[in-house]
């Protein structure tokens, strides 16, 4: 088992950050997101969490060798379960990779959470994903753990840029429709 993982910041409020996960997709950055289909969405009566269940359907380019191996396709699906606490301010995403996963498991989690130096105005983003292949020998899982960890910095790069992309596009917009509304008042 390899593990993988990322901090970050984001200078948006988690109100905002929050608000634009649902949107995070499609993306020009993450282009091997293809589909996010919503599942099941339900809120909490008690604690007001707001649980989402959706479907990703990923492009990815998979190494011939793998292909060669296990047989499969370049499409693959992953199951993400989605927890928004307004109480204690933070968006849990949970997400399980379906397609494959006799070869390769990928537990990812990602913790979304005011950073306490400056709440108002920034983000924290805690990402970890472990990875597990399975194979009759050794090397061969470490080489197939090495590549996924590899394949999984790059996209949490993409990831990142492109959420950064969609962050700035949607607060671009409310910024526009401030200016539009005090201009109009004049």
């Amino acid at each position: 088992m390899k593990i993988f993982s990322s901090q970050h910041e984001f200078g948006y409020s988690w109100e905002q950050v929050s608000a634009a996960n649902w949107k995070k997709y499609p993306n020009e950055m993450s282009s091997h997101v293809v589909a996010v289909d919503v599942l099941r969405r339900e809120i909490d009566p008690k604690s007001g969490v707001l649980r989402t269940e959706r479907l990703i359907t990923c492009q990815q380019a998979i190494p011939k060798w793998i292909l060669a191996l296990v047989g499969g396709s370049n499409i693959s699906y992953v199951r993400e379960v989605s927890e928004v606490d307004p109480q204690s301010k933070t968006l849990t995403l949970r997400s399980v990779n379906l397609t494959m996963n006799t070869l390769l498991s990928v537990y990812e989690t990602v913790v979304y959470s005011p950073n306490p130096q400056n709440p108002m105005a920034s983000t924290l983003f805690n990402q970890e994903a472990r990875i597990t292949a399975y194979a009759s020998f050794k090397r061969i899982c470490n080489k197939i753990e090495d590549w996924s960890v590899e394949r999984f910095n790059q996209n949490a790069k993409l990831g990142k840029a492109g959420f950064d992309s969609v962050l700035n596009k949607i607060y671009e917009k409310v910024q526009e429709g401030v200016f539009r509304e005090e201009h109009a008042k004049l």
